[in-house]
């Protein structure tokens, strides 16, 4: 029987439980889930690539089918070298679905690779990493908003001088 493959692309700077919740769910409906973390050199992250990369191996190890890597390029070429077919991608809101459509079809059109769009949880709905830093570097609590593993890491990371 074929392994049924997906992957979860983003930057993951740093990954939140919304992040989680569409990884955990695509854990569910495939056997393999690859989080790509997106290399991107021309932005200064938060934490670095690595770090991040370790941050959602230890969020992501109970689920038990979940592959985390790095890449840069296209995501359709990422798909390619893993023999991936689908890419599972979270959407918040419309303005969401009207960008990532474009995206899919793209990917679609360069290599047949499909896009699936899930629907995020309500609870996240707001959520984005962008807004998990911002508040938290003025002192605000996320806890409620990342895994406990990526609070202590912002805690860290953002209280050194």
């Amino acid at each position: 029987m074929p392994v049924r493959r997906a992957v979860c692309p983003g930057s993951f700077d740093p990954i939140t439980n919304g992040h989680l919740d569409i990884i955990e769910r695509a854990s569910r409906l495939y056997d393999t889930v690859h989080v790509a973390v997106m290399i991107n050199k021309s932005k200064k992250g938060l934490f670095a690539v690595d770090e991040r990369i370790d941050l959602i191996r230890q969020v992501t190890e109970a689920f038990g089918n979940v592959e985390v890597e790095a890449f840069h390029g296209l995501l359709v070429d990422f798909c390619k070298e893993r023999d991936i077919p689908a890419i599972v991608k979270g959407l918040r809101a419309v303005s969401d679905f009207d960008y990532e459509l474009q995206m899919a079809q793209m990917n679609n059109g360069l290599s047949g690779v499909e896009t699936l769009f899930v629907p995020t949880n309500p609870t996240y709905s707001f959520l984005s990493s962008s807004l998990v830093k911002e508040v938290a570097t003025w002192g605000g609590d996320v806890s409620h908003l990342v895994p406990e593993a990526v609070d202590r890491a912002l805690a860290e990371r953002l209280t050194k001088p």
